[in-house]
């Protein structure tokens, strides 16, 4: 894929006359999106149970729920979209159930049904799985090696399955690796949030990646594989973050002095239980490039800047 350098991302590119649909549209990555989109004149529609995270976007949001496939089809119909991002899932880890977890299994069949139905040819679609369906640590054989811990990465199986056994769309999965940014929410906020109050302290002397994304690298990154050339991105899978990987502890002094706040404290890291969430870099396989989607140097807010987002990552390894 050709690489573009640019401060100033055009979310215009590839969508001439585009129709651009994001289920999902209230969420912390839907809610960037519509806004890049709207930014950039291209006419986009938000599909949500939940109003808007931002209050600007109630022009474009229709409440929808994804798992009444009569009100998902009527939606379709009435936007008649040419573009689709399938974002909409229920997130958090406390179901006990893989049925409690209905609005991604159903949800995404539902999607895959209407757009068979579609009266306009919808010309792509970017799904949004997640790398939960793999234990964190683990390093699949290939894309569909999977090992969940969860109920919730147990639904994300589901969904790719479903995704990968469509031979008559044109689609493209996606894993998200941490993602963090403006309207985002637990649990990165809560890790600003403890740097801001002082509360923050980290293992001396252990130097600890994580796989994180700032949001505006990965939404252009959506962007990318949106309208990037067919034999590159159809029918396959890519994680999407910054490479490479962020350090915590140099991360959390770049937020500290964003703030105004002095570095974090240490603390002797023999007494230390890592946390998972921050103490462990997913192990794609083939974490190294694999397509570079226009890398470029966003603005960050308070002026943290991580490395910049050189890629989309494909979960089959290079």
């Amino acid at each position: 894929m050709r690489v573009v350098s640019s401060s100033t991302p055009d979310f215009a590119s590839g969508l001439s006359g585009a129709r651009v649909l994001v289920t999902g549209g209230s969420g912390f990555i839907g809610t960037n999106l519509v806004g890049a989109y709207k930014s950039a004149g291209i006419a986009v529609t938000s599909l949500d149970l939940a109003e808007p995270r931002n209050p600007g976007d109630r022009d474009v949001w229709r409440r929808v729920d994804v798992r009444r496939l009569d009100d998902l089809r009527a939606a379709f119909a009435e936007v008649r979209p040419t573009h689709v991002f399938h974002l909409a899932a229920r997130t958090d880890l406390d179901g006990q159930t893989l049925e409690d977890y209905d609005a991604n299994v159903g949800g995404v069949a539902n999607v895959l049904s209407v757009l068979r139905d579609s009266p306009v040819t919808v010309a792509r679609t970017v799904f949004a799985s997640s790398r939960l369906v793999c234990r964190i640590g683990y390093q699949p054989a290939s894309d569909e090696d999977y090992c969940p811990t969860t109920p919730y990465g147990a639904s994300k199986v589901e969904t790719e399955r479903l995704v990968r056994a469509t031979t008559d769309l044109p689609w493209v999965l996606i894993r998200p690796t941490s993602i963090w940014g403006p309207w985002f929410g637990v649990p990165y906020r809560d890790f600003f949030m403890s740097i801001g109050r002082g509360r923050y302290v980290h293992p001396s002397g252990r130097h600890i990646p994580k796989s994180l994304g700032f949001v505006g690298n990965t939404i252009w990154q959506l962007h990318r594989l949106l309208t990037g050339p067919a034999p590159d991105v159809l029918g396959r899978t890519f994680y999407t973050g910054d490479d490479p990987p962020i350090e915590v502890g140099a991360f959390a002094d770049r937020i500290s002095a964003a703030i105004g706040r002095t570095p974090s404290r240490g603390f002797p890291s023999r007494s230390c239980v890592c946390s998972p969430v921050w103490g462990t870099r997913p192990s794609e396989p083939g974490f190294g490039l694999a397509h570079q989607l226009a890398p470029r140097e966003p603005s960050h807010p308070d002026g943290v800047r991580p490395r910049r987002a050189d890629a989309a990552h494909r979960s089959a390894a290079i």
